[in-house]
């Protein structure tokens, strides 16, 4: 079974991030980048179904900036076996939607024919929790999201989901599309020589145009801002001191 996953570079988590000073969006200059976090851990969980001998290839694709190469790099030094990166912009400041990016990898699946895909269930950088289920609907695919667990059993994968009222079990038919959470694993650190034997995997750089997808943006941002300063909180002496403030301050009971 071939697995593909795709990743994003994003600004690296630990980076405290900045709004541009006319609030037309972050700061990226000189900003540290890396490949989502949940990105990493589907590549990590791929790298797993390889080893367990339920996976025999593992493709990394990308989409955006020239620099994403970097990315790909980083999952072909984790375990995986070749990359291809879609040159979607030229500006690193430039989002590639959602809808695009599951146009674009709707026909990297045509082509590949892998039987699972496994991707991060949203991207820190906006949040928007899309592109996996846009890809199963567009390939009419069965999915699972927000994947806690996974557990290939056949044609069949089950899938154990956080959900607000605690966790979902369910058994989707693959080929399926699976987006990942936290909980799922924890991603290994690429050794030295995996990092430079990833250096002579293969790298494919496609285009937009080799797909016939059009990424020309559907959405403007309007404004980016910082959220309000948090209020310090207060210490009270007693019980009866806490529950007046919060009859009399807060209004929550």
């Amino acid at each position: 079974m071939k697995v593909l996953v795709p990743v994003k570079r994003v600004i690296d988590y630990n980076v405290k991030v900045r709004v541009k000073a006319d609030s037309s969006g972050v700061d990226l200059a000189n900003v540290k980048m890396s490949m989502n976090p949940f990105d990493e851990i589907a590549v990590e969980q791929a790298i797993r179904l390889k080893e367990a001998g339920q996976a025999d290839e593992i493709v990394i694709v990308s989409i955006g900036v020239e620099k994403a190469q970097e990315t790909i790099r980083t999952a072909l030094a984790m375990g995986a076996d070749r990359g291809i990166l879609v040159k979607a912009v030229d500006n690193v400041e430039t989002d590639v939607e959602p809808l695009a990016v599951a146009k674009i990898l709707a026909k990297i699946v045509e082509e590949e024919g892998p039987g699972l895909v496994l991707c991060g269930k949203q991207a820190i950088d906006n949040d928007m929790n899309a592109t996996g289920q846009m890809l199963a609907a567009l390939l009419g695919w069965a999915q699972g999201t927000f994947a806690s667990k996974l557990a290939i059993e056949g044609d069949h994968a089950s899938v154990t989901r956080e959900v607000d009222g605690g966790l979902q079990t369910i058994k989707v038919k693959m080929p399926a599309v699976v987006t990942v959470d936290l909980r799922l694993n924890e991603p290994r650190y690429a050794s030295l020589p995996n990092i430079m034997k990833a250096k002579k995997k293969p790298l494919d750089v496609k285009t937009p145009e080799d797909y016939g997808v059009d990424v020309s943006p559907r959405l403007t941002v309007v404004s980016v801002k910082e959220p309000p300063a948090r209020k310090a909180g207060v210490k009270v002496a007693d019980v009866a001191e806490l529950v007046d403030k919060l009859k009399n301050e807060a209004g929550v009971i």
